[in-house]
């Protein structure tokens, strides 16, 4: 195989070979966003059947010595005890209110001995300072709460920490280092109770938090778009490859048409020539004629 053709062949196996790596990439992100659309999906569905239902005691969902099932997240129960408001936390830089805002932590101590991190909603940052200006206080004596049970948050991975009183996020390990001693170990682990509503109610209270988006997310339109990037990958290539073909096919043709046109061309010149030389000759001899006419008639004169 000639090296005019051995030189495209190994391009053309690198665009192949581009291709092929740039649609793995593409399949990769794609089986990524379909994860993350089938965790969303899942998401959805634990709100829906779970959101509006009818609160239940604790202990039906969350017996004492469990922790709280994925099934079970944002399933309403009731809660029976009292505040410890001396020992409430706030959790900052939370995203409220189109600002960074607090939300209050409050443990709850059951009637069964259990202490219950219960969420009582978010205030906004001071006016003139990032710390609130006040933090209504939960009500005094035994309450019924009612409440939506949620898993705790991951601690953060930056190591970032919160001043005293405050947490950075919700992980009942960074509370309980905030807790007294007898009150970390009644925590119960797992969870934390987002509340809806208190009996008896105080007014002001901490605002409620927003209900659960149900919006799907784009996770699936990106997996389908990874899908038509890898597709699409390939028929770039095609269309490169394609493209060089037909240059190389206009080339040869080029050269295919001109070769024929030099030689026709040459053959009118030497013809041209042939023909003039002819008309030089035709001129000349009339003249040469004449010269022999005229040295035959000397001839005569001299020999007479």
């Amino acid at each position: 195989m000639s090296s005019a053709r051995t030189g495209p062949l190994v391009r053309w196996t690198g665009y192949a070979l581009v291709a092929v790596l740039f649609a793995i990439a593409c399949a990769f992100l794609s089986n990524w966003q379909f994860s993350r659309n089938g965790e969303r999906s899942e998401e959805l569905r634990v709100v829906e059947q779970n959101y509006d239902a009818a609160p239940v005691p604790l202990g039906e969902v969350v017996p004492a010595g469990s922790v709280l099932d994925p099934d079970d997240e944002w399933r309403p129960v009731e809660l029976s005890g009292r505040y410890l408001a001396d020992q409430q936390l706030l959790v900052r830089n939370r995203p409220h209110g189109g600002t960074a805002a607090f939300e209050v932590l409050v443990p709850f101590l059951l009637e069964d001995g259990r202490v219950i991190l219960v969420n009582r909603g978010w205030i906004p940052p001071g006016a003139d300072q990032a710390e609130p200006d006040a933090v209504p206080a939960p009500p005094a004596g035994t309450v019924t709460v009612e409440a939506r049970l949620r898993p705790e948050e991951a601690a953060p991975r930056s190591g970032r920490s919160a001043p005293d009183g405050q947490v950075p996020t919700i992980n009942l390990g960074l509370v309980a280092e905030r807790l007294p001693a007898d009150t970390s170990a009644a925590l119960q682990p797992s969870l934390y109770a987002l509340m809806a509503r208190e009996d008896p109610a105080v007014s002001p209270a901490p605002s409620a938090l927003e209900v659960p988006s149900e919006d799907p997310g784009p996770h699936l339109s990106y997996a389908i778009q990874w899908i038509l990037f890898a597709i699409m990958g390939f028929v770039f290539i095609g269309y490169i490859i394609r493209t060089e073909l037909r240059h190389r096919r206009e080339d040869r043709e080029d050269e295919s048409h001109e070769g024929p046109t030099r030689r026709a061309d040459a053959v009118p010149v030497v013809d041209d020539l042939g023909e003039k030389a002819g008309r030089a000759r035709r001129r000349r001899d009339p003249d040469a004629s004449e010269e022999d006419a005229l040295l035959d008639a000397a001839g005569s004169e001299r020999r007479s």
